[in-house]
């Protein structure tokens, strides 16, 4: 079962303030756990919403929009992916990740599972996407 835990865009992540070093600290710390534990794939910050872009659909439409987005709470600052045996178990890791505003301050992650490509009726579209190795298939 793999999860994705969402940080939350902040004003201060937005404006491109980089997190000082106790919470570096605190997330390398953290990340270093979920590496030795074998539940690690993958973890990263996210650039501003300034330097990224929409592509709207509207029917056969598309049209590009470029950042930045006005609702922060609705942006994410960064991720961290875990693959484990059960939902206990993330709910567990996801208890213990750091802070992301710093300790004492208000704060939210989210945490959602991924589809893995048995979640779907076999067909070929799925077995496509096995034989390129995603949805969980690599």
């Amino acid at each position: 079962m793999r999860y994705m835990i969402i940080v939350k865009a902040t004003a201060g992540s937005e404006a491109g303030v980089m997190p000082e070093e106790p919470l570096l600290a605190a997330m390398a710390k953290y990340h270093e756990e979920l590496a030795q534990a074998g539940v690690l794939v993958d973890g990263s910050g996210l650039q501003a919403s300034s330097q990224g872009w929409r592509i709207r659909y509207a029917g056969e439409r598309r049209s590009f929009v470029d950042g930045p987005f006005a609702e922060t709470r609705e942006l994410i600052a960064g991720y961290t992916i875990i693959q484990v045996r059960s939902k206990e178990e993330a709910i567990e890791w996801s208890m213990r990740f750091p802070n992301p505003a710093g300790e004492g301050q208000d704060a939210e992650i989210e945490v959602r599972q991924f589809f893995e490509l048995e979640d779907f009726t076999p067909g070929e579209a799925i077995d496509r996407f096995r034989e390129i190795g995603v949805g969980g298939a690599g």
